[in-house]
């Protein structure tokens, strides 16, 4: 099975648990991109729609790409009553869409997944020339030492997953590559930029949050059970809750 299909196992808890994005970040994308009413944008990878409201909002209109079957209904339902919405079922580089015919395109916490090689002169196929390209990912925390919830999560991940890479927080640092690749590929006027913010989850809102995740959903059924109990005891005892400290990354470019 593709990997990326994971993710449409459960459409229903991936849009309740996945979080969306802060408002500067699109401040920042529509200031770059002049994005407005009657503007095409292309989403790639919409999933269940945790980007799409504030271009839609802006008078956009979107057209999404969604690989996973579950996910396209889910979010084609989400937006039933958006005009400006539709969803093309299929994978981003084979879909057929028309060239040069988007002044914006962007993708939340995908892009990763596409071979670089085939996606960025995909996308410049399709941005008429002088269009925007708005590349984002959230990278949650949970692993502060000085912070008693993360200790508690960390200590259940050492239990079950002792060999798993230990993670590190994104920073500026991080995104020199992704800078210098949009260079590569042709692309122009290109600008980085982070954003923090904290959430604080329910142990429950955890746990949905760890099934939105490819690889919590393929540990083995019963390893998996045994994993979310533990995490939810040892974060009862801090108090019910953990806190994730989010980095977001943007990349905007100009083809």
């Amino acid at each position: 099975m593709d990997p990326r299909l994971i993710f449409d196992e459960d459409a229903d808890n991936y849009d309740r648990a996945r979080p969306g994005y802060p408002a500067e970040l699109y401040a920042a994308i529509f200031a770059y991109s002049g994005a407005g009413a009657g503007e095409r944008a292309l989403e790639i990878g919409v999933g269940t729609g945790q980007a799409t409201p504030p271009f839609l909002e802006k008078g956009c209109s979107v057209t999404a790409v969604e690989l996973g079957a579950r996910l396209s209904h889910r979010v084609k339902q989400k937006f039933r009553d958006r005009p400006g919405f539709q969803v093309l079922q299929g994978d981003f580089l084979d879909c057929e869409l028309p060239a040069a015919s988007f002044d914006l395109a962007y993708c939340a916490t995908a892009f990763h997944w596409l071979p670089g090689k085939r996606a960025y002169p995909r996308l410049r196929e399709l941005l008429r020339e002088g269009g925007t390209l708005a590349l984002f990912w959230n990278h949650p925390f949970p692993n502060r030492e000085e912070d008693e919830t993360n200790r508690a999560n960390r200590r259940v991940y050492r239990k079950y997953r002792p060999d798993a890479e230990e993670q590190r927080e994104f920073c500026e640092a991080d995104c020199a590559k992704r800078a210098e690749e949009l260079r590569a590929y042709g692309f122009c006027d290109v600008r980085a930029s982070l954003f923090h913010r904290v959430r604080r989850l329910t142990a429950a809102e955890y746990i949905d949050l760890l099934n939105t995740y490819s690889d919590h959903r393929a540990l083995p059924p019963r390893t998996r059970a045994a994993f979310e109990q533990d995490m939810k005891t040892a974060l009862g005892a801090a108090g019910g809750f953990v806190n994730i400290y989010d980095t977001v990354d943007l990349y905007l470019a100009r083809k």
